[in-house]
Order: structure tokens, then sequence, then C-alpha cells
């Protein structure tokens, strides 16, 4: 099979992930630097005694190899070997933070890396206010909103990413899943919140005593129903790509989500 060629990256972009990675504080180490270049097949041009930062001699090592074989493929693969998750397994934060940072810059040439170190394709980025859409926004968004904890838990990586229908359909499931933590009903669905809230409940969100409380206590069963047809349903029977959930859609939804989880915060299990 025939190896896929990638689009060079423009010299900013470069000379931005070089910063990125060969930071002299908070960037890789110099020995790091040099094996890594090795490991994906690139030249490291360092000169000895000629004092020079990381990240002026991680730039000179890509720009040459990208000029020699006329493509990205190799800078990837170092971006991929420097950010390995494996690496990072007692320094998650670390992770994240120069992942977020690299994928700034490579969301202008049209790639993404995932949380499990490997690449895919996004539509390309030409403006600052694009990038942040793509890495920062939503989860920035939740963050002002001061959205539930439990959002964030339970769709990190899709918020990172911003894929919203993901964004949406994990914090849904993590919804339903502390359902079933609270009541010990294992059921799923609408079978689920008919056992657990229904005319005999096992959970209330309330004191379930006057009829004020019984009616807002039937409202939210009724609005967990909604959301169990309108995320579970459609996912059984359509594709993801045939349903578009914008960002202002995910940001109210999840809103709502984030509501459920408050209420089921203080609810009382009576039986």
């Amino acid at each position: 099979m025939a190896t896929v060629l990638r689009k060079c990256f423009p010299a900013n972009v470069l000379e931005m992930i070089s910063d990125i990675l060969g930071d002299t504080d908070k960037g890789l180490t110099g020995s790091e630097i040099h094996r890594l270049l090795l490991q994906a097949r690139i030249e490291d041009t360092t000169q000895e005694g000629v004092m020079l930062a990381k990240r002026k001699n991680l730039f000179n090592s890509l720009a040459k190899n990208q000029n020699e074989i006329k493509c990205s493929n190799h800078i990837l693969n170092f971006i991929g070997y420097a950010l390995a998750p494996s690496r990072y397994v007692d320094k998650p934060e670390e992770f994240e933070r120069l992942r977020t940072l690299v994928n700034q810059q490579l969301a202008f040439v049209g790639y993404e890396l995932k949380e499990n170190g490997k690449f895919r394709e996004i539509e390309p980025a030409s403006t600052i206010s694009d990038v942040q859409i793509k890495v920062d926004n939503l989860k920035q968004e939740l963050e002002n909103r001061n959205a539930h904890s439990e959002v964030f838990k339970y769709c990190k990586a899709e918020l990172l990413q911003n894929n919203y229908f993901h964004a949406v359909l994990e914090a849904n499931k993590g919804l339903f899943q502390k359902i079933r933590d609270l009541s010990g009903i294992q059921a799923d669905g609408n079978t689920l919140i008919e056992q657990v809230f229904s005319s005999n409940p096992i959970l209330t969100i309330n004191n379930y005593q006057s009829s004020s409380e019984k009616n807002e206590h039937t409202g939210f069963c009724n609005l967990l129903k909604g959301l169990c047809s309108m995320f579970r349903n459609p996912t059984a029977h359509e594709p993801k790509i045939d349903w578009e959930i914008t960002e202002q859609d995910a940001l109210e939804i999840l809103g709502i989500i984030s509501y459920c989880y408050r209420r089921l915060d203080n609810a009382k299990k009576i039986r």
C-alpha cells in the first residue's frame, strides 16, 4: 500500500510547535528531542559547540526534513512519539497541556491529536477564533456557566475535541448511570426512569409530600424521559453524521443535563 504524503506545515506553524515542545522550562529535554527525532527518522541538525536554544535546533531539524521529503509525515511521527500517552501516565495534566497547545497549531493544517495519541483530519482553521472553537471554546463556555462537574467527568475528551454530538451523548449516558448508582436499579432508558421516579418512587428530588412537590417530581421525571428519548433512541437508528448539533445546541442541552445532575445531588432514596 502506498504511503500517503501529508501536506507540509507552514513555517510559522512549525516554529510554534517547536517552541512548545522545545520550551526551556516546560518542554522536552535535549536528550529526549534527540532520541525522538531519530525515532521519527529525522536528522538532528544540532551542531556540537554551537550554542542554540533547543526550540531553534528542533525547528531547524524539522524544517530541513520537511524540505527534503516534501511532506510532513516524519514531523507528525515526531509529534506522535513526543506526545505518546504512555509517556505521561504519571502526569496526565502535563499531557493535556501540551496536547492542547499543539492542537491549536495543528488545527491550522487540518490535524488534531486525539487523547489516545492518534491523529485525525479536521476542517483546517484559518483564524485564531477557529482554533479556539475547535479546541477550547465549548469547554470554556461550560466552565463560564458553572456546569456541574459530572458533565466534564463523562465527556472530557469530547469537550476538548468539540465533538458536540459525543459531548451531549456522553454527559447524558453519565446522567443515567448516576441514577442507576443512586437507586440500585440496573434497568435502562424509560424503564429505568419509570422504576425509579414513578408514583411509587425509589428516589425523590424533594420531600414528596405536598401536591406541588409531587408535581415538581413528576415534571423532573418527564424531563428525564425527554432526554432519554432525544439522545438515546436516535443513536440506535441513525448515524450521528446525519444529526447535527451546533455549539449553541450543545451548550443549552448540557445546561439541562447539568441541572438534572444538581437535582440528583440532593435526591433522597426512600425505599
